[in-house]
């Protein structure tokens, strides 16, 4: 039986998603140091809360492997070299969180014994249950798959209560409200509603995913300071996404 923990809303074990552009800053492309640091106080005003945390990010800022395909890389070779941006982004917030004084560790799912520990699962969950911060690199392990559908993996292999997705936006919108100034936020949807509306918050395999293990998915800013322990604590804007029933309902 799960244990709650009221600060953080019941939530005693999450895992956050965060893109690889996030840790652009203001930059075409790369690691921004600030940017990486400033999440990694976002993740450390969580882990103050006593809610065990772990991370999956992705490589965007490096190298996109279906873009790469899509030039004429063969894929599996492309979907390869992402994995391998992610684990630089997983060291870099690593290093950003032990600076902050959060003990961290990263697991690779392609082994790489000389600067990252192997995906163990056992061993993840021991961490966490010692107040290790962990960092899922490299995906799942195998081409074909998003660092979205390998969130959703380890947030079911973990147990964990909830993912939650770090965006550019607060919440899941009909449109990019970037582009569309009159686009709607939802508050609640359904996995159903997502996958039959086509938004794109996750691919479909981490929605499908998600709600075969009933995981909430819940979609905020990661840019506003903050924002993840508001979340975490219920407060704040941001989407949730899950089963069937509905808010009002």
């Amino acid at each position: 039986m799960k244990e709650a923990t009221p600060e953080g809303q019941g939530y005693r074990r999450v895992l956050l998603k965060v893109s690889g552009e996030a840790l652009m800053g203001d930059r075409p492309f790369g690691l921004d140091t600030k940017t990486v640091e400033r999440i990694a106080t976002e993740v450390k005003a969580v882990h103050g809360l006593g809610v065990q945390i772990c991370l999956v990010i992705g490589g965007g800022n490096i190298f996109r492997g279906i873009e790469a395909a899509a030039q004429g890389l063969e894929r599996g070779t492309a979907d390869y070299m992402g994995m391998l941006a992610t684990v630089i982004n997983a060291l870099a917030m690593q290093g950003a969180l032990e600076r902050a004084g959060v003990q961290t560790r990263v697991q690779s799912a392609i082994p790489m014994s000389t600067v990252c520990e192997p995906y163990i699962r056992r061993r993840a969950v021991r961490h966490m249950e010692k107040g290790r911060v962990v960092i899922f690199a490299a995906g799942t392990g195998s081409p074909y798959f998003t660092t979205d559908t390998a969130a959703a993996l380890r947030a079911v292999e973990m147990g964990c209560d909830a993912l939650f997705k770090g965006t550019q936006v607060d919440g899941v919108y009909t449109a990019d409200p970037h582009k569309v100034s009159d686009a709607v936020r939802y508050e609640v949807l359904t996995y159903k509603e997502v996958l039959s509306q086509d938004l794109k918050v996750m691919d479909a395999s981490a929605i499908s995913l998600s709600r075969e293990n009933g995981i909430p998915i819940l979609v905020f800013s990661i840019h506003n300071s903050g924002a993840f322990a508001d979340v975490v604590a219920g407060k704040g804007r941001f989407t949730v996404i899950r089963e069937e029933e509905r808010a009002d309902g």
